[in-house]
């Protein structure tokens, strides 16, 4: 199951998830995307809103239900929003796995999603997430006092970036979870999760104003694969 979960609410960018990305709302990209991939039987959105879940039926997804409103606020974990869409979907028949696209991560292709799913099957997997490498080495990171200064506590050692070990994050893009997996484990990783690393022009994960213009640029500008 393909599920992308999109609430009604948003206070770093308002209205992000149905907001004209390139001439299409922002949650578009991804529907199509996951459409696209042909990995999944259905593609199911999760939202609390019925204009997002218009919008969602519009491009191609499903909507069989509005997320509750505890699911929507802005402490829900997203976790428990998996857990309600396969707690819903499993009435109607088994689900053993379930795909989480967030439709703020709009420049993820349909290759991404295939190769994802193909290292979550070939390997049998608990999970696999999507991970893109740090652009500067983490190993150069600093904390700061509350008047600016660098802590001392900081480790930043004269180094080449070449002598350093490369570091990645999860970029939002991709989530895999075998069904029971997700059902018993608190996090994400377990002992049987794997990556998929993307690289980051189709890494941007939309929070802000100038996250939108730096997907609309790489949309029009550099995104090649589809």
């Amino acid at each position: 199951m393909g599920l992308i979960t999109a609430r009604g609410g948003s206070r770093g960018l308002p209205g992000k998830n149905i907001r004209a990305l390139c001439g299409k709302p922002l949650i578009a990209h991804t529907i199509e995307a996951a459409v696209q991939s042909g990995c999944f039987e259905s593609v199911l959105a999760s939202t609390d809103s019925q204009e997002i879940a218009d919008v969602c039926l519009k491009y191609g997804a499903e909507v069989p239900f509005l997320r509750p409103a505890h699911l929507a606020a802005d402490d829900a974990k997203s976790r428990d929003v998996v857990l309600h869409a396969l707690e819903f979907m499993g009435q109607r028949a088994p689900v053993d796995s379930v795909c989480l696209l967030q439709p703020t991560s709009p420049l993820r292709s349909a290759q991404d999603i295939r190769r994802a799913v193909s290292i979550f099957r070939q390997n049998s997997a608990d999970s696999v997430i999507s991970v893109t490498e740090y652009s500067h080495p983490i190993q150069w990171a600093v904390s700061l006092s509350e008047d600016g200064r660098i802590s001392e506590t900081s480790v930043l050692k004269p180094s080449r970036r070449q002598d350093l070990s490369v570091c990645y994050h999860p970029n939002g893009a991709i989530y895999i979870f075998n069904a029971e997996f997700i059902r018993r484990s608190e996090s994400y990783i377990g002992k049987n999760t794997y990556s998929l690393i993307m690289p980051p022009e189709r890494s941007v994960d939309i929070d802000t104003p100038f996250d939108f213009l730096l997907a609309e640029f790489i949309y029009t500008h550099i995104r090649e694969e589809k």
